[in-house]
């Protein structure tokens, strides 16, 4: 697919922009290292969550393997005691079609800052 890009009016092409959905971390340790701190700053709020919220309001770039990558580190975060499942609800994600999703909350322990 070509892309069209528009000159200024100057005649300068600018450079193009990578949208943050589209940033794509290199490897699988380098993606957990950058996104965990925001999963676990949203795990010590207490307040309910979407996977997506996170990501969007944060950023976060996609994982090396989106399909599965991002199922991985939510467990993660809930076998070291960060999280626990809160529910269901649509996803705010434009490419998911309102598909169901779960949600989360941070456990009593990720709230007091002794979850590891």
């Amino acid at each position: 697919m070509t892309t069209i890009v528009q000159p200024a009016l100057d005649g300068s092409v600018p450079p193009p922009k990578i949208p943050a959905a589209r940033r794509k971390a290199a490897d699988y340790e380098s993606w957990i290292a950058e996104v965990r701190p925001a999963f676990e700053e949203a795990a010590a709020t207490g307040q309910i969550f979407t996977t997506f919220q996170i990501v969007d309001e944060h950023d976060l770039p996609e994982p090396p393997d989106p399909a599965h990558h991002w199922g991985r580190l939510m467990t993660l975060l809930k076998d070291d005691g960060f999280l626990q499942t809160a529910g269901w609800a649509c996803s705010g994600r434009p490419t998911a079609h309102h598909s169901g999703v779960r949600t989360w909350r941070g456990t009593r322990a990720a709230r007091q800052g002794r979850a590891t």
